[in-house]
């Protein structure tokens, strides 16, 4: 599926994200988040066409945090917190201003927004998987 394989191309260029050269490279730093809000955009509309083909109601339409909840409701998302903070930061992200806060953005890409994104492929890919088998 398009989307899935979507979001697993952003999600490996994140992955790959030198975070040593974010620490020293504004331009870096600046990429890494540009990559993760890209990242996280791939990843709910993944999840809302994964949730669709699996005859999920109501994932037809609605907001990022609709689809993220209705995710979570059906199984699919297992740590609702966390994707939660990911959809504040990626709606604040363009208002980072001050280096504490673009720290802070970074440590949380790493150690707990990427982690998460590999959950979601792995679920999306296995839920792809049951769709395949049915037919």
């Amino acid at each position: 599926m398009k989307k899935v394989e979507n979001f697993s191309n952003c999600l490996k260029i994140l992955k790959n994200a030198d975070f040593e050269m974010a620490d020293q490279n504004e331009i870096y730093r600046t990429g890494v988040i540009g990559q993760f809000n890209l990242t996280f955009e791939l990843a709910w509309k993944a999840l809302q066409a994964v949730l669709r083909l699996h005859g999920v109601e109501n994932a037809e339409t609605g907001s990022p945090r609709e689809i993220l909840q209705l995710g979570y409701k059906c199984g699919f998302i297992a740590n609702a917190e966390v994707w939660l903070v990911m959809l504040k930061k990626r709606n604040t992200s363009v208002h980072i201003y001050s280096e504490d806060e673009i720290d802070e953005m970074l440590l949380l890409i790493k150690d707990s927004f990427i982690p998460t994104f590999i959950s979601l492929e792995c679920t999306l890919q296995a839920k792809l998987a049951e769709i395949d088998e049915i037919n």
